[in-house]
């Protein structure tokens, strides 16, 4: 009898679907068959169901926070089983120590941390069974058949358990550490939230907090720029004032001068350059590229596109969605065929059936299979849905990624450039360009997000030297712009390449060799943490640093902690330990050293902090000194102070006064200057950012002399509620 253990219960159900079977309570039963002679059980984890050790029980001394006991770092790392999943441990646990189970089956998803999940429930649980690994980047049918048909020894994929391993006992060490050695050493400056650092986070925010300084030292500036109308033999063309490759004009003046010398002048054409472009379809979808994608068209979140991929994974529909790999092998590219013939038949996609090219199976543009690692490209499985019945997010994700399989079997997308330079006067040059597209190829099955704000420019057809004169000219003034703010899907990109490549027009040239911060799938996981730590904000999905996220990593400076450079080599090595070329020992035990240089970094670097340079547009996250106090109480004569989390009066306990003010309030943090306005005037400013579900809203926090209550008041201009409400 063998044991399957999958990571989920729906996978579970998957792997037991091609065969008789019955669902029992906590696992599924299948019967003898001509793989499972004796039958099988399969159960199934509830993802992470064993964690490691939190620093007390290590040594109870690491519970309270303190200086003192930094670094903390375990001799030997040990997991416990999750409280909240115990009973699902127990029964895995009952079904592998079965006297007549004499084999047991890892069939947790076919990537790192599968590999984790599932090995810590035997190592915990102490099972020495034979073990065999059950590998498929699809859940088909077929693909689960001969998966069972063709299983891995354990010692194939066990370099992967020890990467997965060495990343999260180093994510310990490093965050357990930097985060208690910078919360207590700002807490000495009088700031009392909890900030916590991270291996992987904390560059990444780095990289966001950069451009928000970015955007905050940016000085706008005017600029102005001539445009003129040429006509030439009744032939009308528009260009722009050029000299050495720049159109701006630093003064109005100079403008002026150059749009007055030029006004009805005699024009003669100089240069026509015309330049045919060529652009292959895009690769197949990895992860990042189809979070990007994703993000892009839909404003859809990292981790909303994961999880919307993993619910088609899960069904069969499409291939593994946590590949980092862009290629297919010749094996996935002979059963294209199987599934263009089901997607030609439904009403989306009929139209682009059948394809120019019937085969990809040569192409190493997508079929390489030197570049297939783990897992191949995120593509279509030959179990087709019916599309038009999925959810709408479902719908959207896999349409996104069958198109880009068709597109693969498409032409070449052809464009012409025409550049054309005009003389004004012989003297005043002028550019004009025109965009024609000659073939649109792939671009027929793909929306392409530059087709709407690139529309072709279709210019007369003129020659070189042809003599005309100026129509019309004016002056166009514009301002200099800030760097734009991040994206979710832009934010995928930069972690993919570690900072160093941003605006990648096509996602698929992001670095083949994963160099960055995080893996495919931890990444989307990061963002979201950043999220809940109230480090970002996304709002309209643009990426915003907090006024925590600035202060947190102004205090750690350039420090290695800050550095995606170095957290790029860091996962470098990972691979390495995963694919055998480096020791999980040596790795931890530099992450070990590593704990205590960034320990003894921080107190050093404390002793010179002054955030008095920083200038925070809303004074949101200023320093609070607790046990300050900010004015006389309202209900009694007693005193307002900050007492961390709330502010209250100094006599509740005397007088029982009940006058409490909760210092976040709907995802706003409130002051202590509006705390004394409103102790003062009884009523604090018009504040913003308010947050109640998905409305944003500003108001004013006021005081009810006849409710003896703290209420919100609105504007006219913020009609989010009709009437004062009660802050409960």
């Amino acid at each position: 009898m063998k044991v399957i253990i999958a990571e989920k219960p729906d996978q579970a159900t998957k792997l037991a679907a091609p065969f008789n079977h019955k669902k029992k309570q906590g696992y599924i039963e299948i019967s003898p068959t001509d793989l499972f002679p004796t039958g099988a059980y399969v159960t199934w984890a509830i993802g992470h169901i064993c964690e490691l050790l939190p620093p007390e029980e290590y040594n109870p001394q690491w519970k309270k926070w303190t200086l003192q006991t930094l670094p903390i770092i375990p001799e030997q790392f040990k997991y416990r089983v999750t409280r909240s999943k115990y009973k699902q441990f127990q029964l895995i646990k009952d079904l592998l120590l079965r006297k007549d189970v004499n084999e047991v089956i890892h069939a947790g998803d076919a990537g790192r941390e599968g590999e984790l999940i599932i090995r810590t429930i035997l190592e915990t649980a102490k099972i020495n069974k034979p073990l065999k690994r059950l590998w498929i980047s699809s859940l088909t049918s077929n693909s689960v058949i001969n998966g069972f048909k063709s299983l891995l020894d354990e010692s194939d994929t066990r370099n992967l358990f020890y990467e997965a391993k060495s990343r999260a006992c180093a994510d310990w060490i490093v965050g357990m550490n930097a985060s208690r050695v910078y919360t207590l050493l700002l807490q000495q400056k009088g700031y009392s939230d909890v900030f916590s650092v991270g291996r992987v986070q904390t560059p990444t925010l780095a990289l966001i907090v950069k451009r928000e300084k970015e955007i905050a030292d940016f000085k706008s500036e005017p600029f102005w720029e001539v445009l003129a109308k040429f006509e030439m033999d009744g032939k009308k063309y528009e260009g722009k004032w050029h000299k050495d490759q720049d159109s701006r004009i630093m003064t109005v003046e100079l403008a002026q001068k150059i749009a007055a010398f030029c006004k009805d002048k005699q024009a003669r054409i100089s240069k026509l350059e015309l330049e045919r472009k060529e652009y292959q379809p895009p690769f197949l979808f990895n992860l990042s590229s189809l979070q990007a994608t994703a993000n892009s068209l839909f404003k859809f979140s990292p981790k909303k596109t994961l999880d919307i991929a993993q619910g088609l994974y899960t069904k069969g529909f499409i291939s593994y969605p946590r590949s980092d790999s862009s290629f297919l092998t010749k094996e996935e590219a002979k059963i294209i065929p199987d599934i263009f013939s089901k997607l030609s038949k439904q009403e989306k996609f009929k139209e682009y059936f059948p394809t120019p090219i019937s085969s990809i199976l040569t192409n190493k543009r997508y079929v390489n299979e030197k570049k297939v690692t783990d897992h191949y490209a995120i593509i279509p499985t030959e179990q087709v849905p019916n599309v038009s019945k999925l959810s709408g997010d479902e719908e959207k994700v896999y349409d996104l990624i069958a198109r880009r399989l068709i597109a693969a079997h498409y032409e070449k997308s052809v464009f012409d450039y025409t550049t054309v330079t005009t003389l004004v006067d012989e003297r005043a040059e002028f550019i004009s360009k025109g965009k024609q597209k000659i073939q649109d190829g792939w671009r027929k099955v793909l929306f392409d997000e530059n087709d709407k704000k690139d529309n072709d420019i279709i210019l007369p057809n003129l020659a070189e030297n042809n003599i005309g004169f100026v129509k019309d000219i004016k002056i166009k003034e514009s301002k200099t712009q800030a760097p734009n703010r991040y994206t979710e899907g832009q934010l995928i990109t930069l972690m993919k390449t570690a900072g160093k490549h941003l605006d990648n027009e096509v996602l698929e040239k992001v670095l083949m060799k994963t160099e960055g911060l995080g893996t495919e799938a931890t990444r989307a996981g990061i963002i979201t943490l950043l999220k809940q730590r109230n480090y970002i904000d996304v709002q309209k999905n643009k990426v915003f640093a907090t006024e925590k996220a600035i202060l947190l990593i102004e205090a750690i400076g350039e420090k290695i902690l800050s550095s995606p450079e170095m957290t790029a080599k860091w996962e470098q090595r990972l691979k390495e330990i995963g694919t055998g070329e480096a020791s999980p020992k040596a790795f931890i035990d530099q992450t070990r050293k590593l704990s205590e240089k960034i320990v003894q970094d921080a107190v050093g670097q404390a002793v010179s902090w002054d955030f008095k340079h920083i200038n925070f547009e809303s004074k949101k996250f200023e320093k609070q000194n607790v046990g300050t106090e900010l004015g006389q109480c309202i209900l009694c004569n007693g005193k307002i102070v900050d007492k961390g989390k709330v502010y209250g009066c100094t006599n509740y306990k005397t007088s029982n006064c009940g006058f409490t003010l909760s210092k976040r309030l709907l995802g706003k943090t409130i002051s202590q200057p509006q705390i004394k306005k409103l102790l003062i005037n009884g009523r604090t400013d018009l504040l913003k950012g308010f947050k109640k579900g998905n409305k944003i809203f500003s108001a004013a926090l006021e005081w009810n002399n006849e409710e003896k209550k703290i209420i919100f008041t609105f504007t006219d201009k913020q009609p989010v509620q009709s009437k004062p409400q009660k802050i409960k």
